[in-house]
């Protein structure tokens, strides 16, 4: 029969030593993601290299907004240059991909040269990093670009599209037969990334806020204006 009275014995020190010790190395293993890893390490060189250019960005500030170390953005990346590269080449490649899903009906050419150009000035404006970037890429001439195994890809294909409206203004009787598809894209694109890259100059001198929405909204009248002026016949 059992004694009421009985008390179960202590657990030894030693005991709960053991099941300390066994506790600690029965611990869950850190699960590594690579591909995580390196997303963060992007992400937070995009904001510092669009912050302070490529000579004015830090590793360590960069390691340390990603949430790693300095070893891990070599072992990935190699070095600062070649980590700017890959923030370039991204950037690039997302503008690209947003060009690739935009739906322009030929049939209509006018109103595709309007899709077309509100598109790109969107796009600068709702990524001001881009334009940044680029600014910082401009005043080391495009090296590191130059250097991309990936150059091929980051080509817009928004001039082949623009040539193709342009080609069917010109057959429509719209638009006149001497306009260069390449160049008109770049004037398209200086009218948005112009105002991104100089509003805080142009506010300093003009004194005039361009950011708000009745200004942008007053802007994309007159420039869609201006080059359709400049793709018309006469």
């Amino acid at each position: 029969m059992p004694n009421p009275t009985h008390k179960p014995k202590a657990a030894s020190s030693s005991s709960l030593t053991a099941k300390s010790a066994l506790s600690k190395t029965t611990k869950t293993p850190i699960k590594r993601d690579p591909e995580r890893t390196r997303l963060k390490i992007l992400d937070a060189a995009t904001s510092e290299f669009a912050r302070h250019g490529l000579g004015g960005t830090r590793v360590d500030r960069i390691s340390k907004r990603a949430g790693s170390n300095e070893r891990m953005l070599y072992y990935y990346f190699g070095s600062k240059e070649k980590l700017f590269l890959a923030v370039l080449e991204r950037a690039y490649l997302s503008f690209v991909a947003a060009e690739r899903a935009l739906e322009l009906d030929l049939a209509e050419p006018e109103k595709a040269i309007q899709t077309l150009c509100c598109f790109i000035w969107d796009y600068y404006w709702d990524h001001p990093e881009l334009v940044r970037l680029l600014n910082s890429e401009n005043l080391h001439q495009a090296k590191h670009l130059k250097r991309s195994a990936r150059l091929q890809e980051l080509l817009s294909p928004l001039v082949s599209h623009l040539g193709d409206i342009l080609a069917e203004g010109v057959k429509q009787g719209l638009f006149r037969a001497d306009i260069d598809a390449a160049e008109a894209y770049i004037k398209i694109g200086s009218l948005g990334y112009f105002y991104i890259s100089n509003q805080h100059t142009i506010a300093a001198v003009l004194g005039r806020d361009i950011t708000s929405v009745a200004a942008r909204r007053a802007r994309y009248a007159s420039n869609l204006e201006m080059v359709l002026a400049y793709l018309r016949q006469h």
